[in-house]
């Protein structure tokens, strides 16, 4: 068991509601899609009809998940009218709060990552299997690739979203274990394997987001104590040490990596408050105050 405790620091400095304030609103996030898409089959509350794919709701607003469109533009089909409309809608919000916050803030998987994340710190597991950060986009051209040879949405036909969505509506089955298969992967093979090195969906919404204002920003980078704890909790631990410690580099606090999911918790576990959330306009390479 590892006897250390991830942000142990910032729930002394600040209080536990603080120190996982961000990560308290993503699970609400999460949970209350979740509960939207389901109270239709489950309830008969028409709020949400569909899926993470395409939805419409209130029978107002139409929703496409760009990747899916995409692929289905590969195999030759053009959506819809209003799915191309709902493509447009759902490829503007993502393109202006970074395309990763699907992984953090909407994606239900990644609440099976993290549990992974966290049982895996919490049993002391080391050593990992490695695979390149690149695998993931080598991932994303296939399945255009494939969708254009075969014809099939191709990544629909194993996507452990689209299964927990099946999953969680129509009962137990083969679904499962594929999620399954995702949760002992990063536990046992891979620390976070699964979003960080192989899952196609967020390394196409990296590229959608690559350009996004909303950053998070280590605009108080002078006050870190070198704790770690926001290396440990990151799902992207990469992107971080440019905008913390790249000062003398002259490169400015904003994180700029697309792969950066805007998730908040390294805003959470700082008991520095060094990080917050911010645009990436503001970059300046220096962040002393003068005097």
């Amino acid at each position: 068991m590892s006897d250390k405790r991830i942000g142990a620091e910032a729930v002394a400095e600040k209080g536990w509601l603080r120190a996982h304030q961000w990560l308290i609103l993503r699970r609400l996030s999460q949970s209350g899609i979740l509960a939207l898409f389901l109270l239709g089959p489950l309830a008969g509350i028409w709020l949400v009809k569909g899926n993470l794919n395409y939805s419409y709701t209130l029978d107002f607003l139409p929703l496409t998940d760009p990747y899916v469109a995409l692929q289905s533009l590969a195999t030759g089909h053009l959506p819809e009218s209003l799915g191309l409309v709902g493509l447009l809608i759902a490829a503007l919000f993502y393109f202006l709060v970074g395309g990763r916050v699907y992984c953090a803030w909407v994606c239900p998987v990644n609440m099976v990552t993290d549990a992974a994340g966290w049982l895996r710190d919490r049993l002391g597991i080391k050593g990992s299997a490695h695979l390149g950060r690149n695998t993931r986009y080598w991932i994303l051209g296939m399945t255009f690739l494939g969708s254009a040879l075969s014809g099939v949405v191709l990544w629909e036909l194993i996507n452990p979203v689209s299964m927990l969505h099946r999953g969680l509506i129509f009962g137990l089955g083969a679904a499962w274990t594929v999620v399954l298969a995702v949760f002992l992967f990063d536990l046992f093979v891979m620390s976070r394997g699964w979003c960080g090195r192989l899952c196609p969906v967020g390394a196409f919404y990296s590229l959608l987001g690559r350009w996004s204002p909303l950053r998070v920003s280590a605009t108080k980078r002078a006050a870190c104590n070198n704790c770690m704890d926001c290396f440990e909790v990151c799902p992207e631990p990469q992107v971080i040490r440019p905008a913390l410690k790249g000062e003398e580099k002259g490169v400015g606090p904003v994180i700029l990596a697309p792969n950066c999911t805007n998730c908040g918790r390294c805003i959470d576990v700082c008991s520095k408050d060094v990080f917050s959330f911010g645009l990436r306009f503001h970059n300046p390479p220096s962040t002393a105050r003068p005097e």
